[in-house]
């Protein structure tokens, strides 16, 4: 029995589509940082955070940052399905990093178009193989579904930072700025039916980072430390000023984290739906915590985390970086 449990876990087939953005970026450190769990195929980006060109070059900054040149970048919708485009230059700054110095990083994007290279690799995979980390609006999962309804079957599981129930929204009283930024892509991914997990603002907002958390990753002390101090101390401020609160929201690395120690979160399967009627109600998750409308379960609502346990293992896969 002893030699069993020292067999190495297969690594995730992963593809992560983000919209870089400070926190995507630290997410895309961690990630790139962790490849004997997650083999990530490519990056594909979209606009959100900021506009598409460059999400699109910051994912190519993060890339070249993390010595991971070998992961294609294909850039994907510049737009939402539907409603008007939004970004979040107050939050993320014009460049969509703050506390750093942006430049063209040398390797350029991959040929082609995310959308069809998630449909291309999405409609070619083992069946429930390979598992889609979102980090920013779900514009080209939800095109690439659109084209190509049956590559579904090809997900094993779809994980959102998305959605806020208890918390309340941070784009309006109660949306999270994924949802409201395309709410109707975020309901054509809902209804495929393909396995999902939700990471709200309701466990990313107890997830803060502390003057020890920000001490102990520059104490890693190389330049992959350094860069997301540096980010994370111009980011953060804009949540502690609004909310009042002590530290701020690392929003999507939590998604790589539940993806290599899920044991650091707790939640439950729940019924949820989304509202993208115009209003003041436009890009609600509506998480049915308890069950009251008595319909069966599609995602899984993650609400509780280990805080110091996302400390901990960022600070520990940074060091493994330049």
């Amino acid at each position: 029995m002893a030699a069993a449990s020292t067999l190495q876990a297969a690594p995730i087939d992963l593809i992560i589509d983000t919209d870089p953005g400070a926190d995507d970026v630290v997410a895309l450190f961690l990630a790139m940082a962790s490849p004997h769990e997650l083999s990530i195929r490519a990056i594909t980006t979209v606009a959100g955070n900021v506009r598409l060109d460059k999400t699109s070059r910051n994912a190519r900054l993060a890339r070249e940052w993390a010595g991971r040149e070998d992961i294609p970048v294909y850039a994907g919708a510049g737009r939402p399905l539907v409603r008007t485009p939004i970004y979040a230059a107050d939050v993320h700054g014009e460049e969509g990093l703050t506390g750093v110095q942006v430049h063209e990083p040398k390797a350029p994007l991959a040929q082609g178009n995310a959308v069809q290279y998630l449909v291309d690799t999405l409609g070619a995979a083992e069946p429930h193989s390979i598992t889609v980390a979102m980090l920013g609006p779900q514009t080209n999962l939800a095109l690439a579904l659109i084209q190509r309804p049956s590559i579904v079957k090809g997900i094993k599981e779809v994980v959102v930072m998305g959605g806020a129930h208890f918390n309340g929204g941070n784009i309006t009283p109660v949306a999270e700025f994924n949802l409201y930024a395309d709410p109707h892509a975020a309901e054509v991914v809902l209804a495929s039916g393909v396995q999902l997990t939700y990471l709200p603002l309701d466990v990313t907002h107890k997830l803060l980072t502390s003057n020890a958390r920000l001490k102990q990753l520059a104490a890693v002390n190389n330049q992959a430390s350094k860069r997301v101090v540096d980010i994370l101390n111009a980011y953060i401020t804009h949540d502690m000023d609004v909310y009042g609160i002590p530290g701020g929201p690392v929003h999507d690395a939590s998604v790589i984290a539940y993806l290599l120690k899920p044991e650091l979160f707790s939640g439950r399967r729940i019924h949820m739906s989304i509202d993208s009627r115009e209003g003041p109600t436009f890009g609600q998750t509506i998480a049915d915590w308890y069950g009251v409308l008595k319909r069966p379960a599609n995602v899984l609502w993650v609400e509780q985390g280990d805080a110091q346990g996302l400390f901990d293992l960022l600070s520990a896969r940074l060091a493994r970086l330049e």
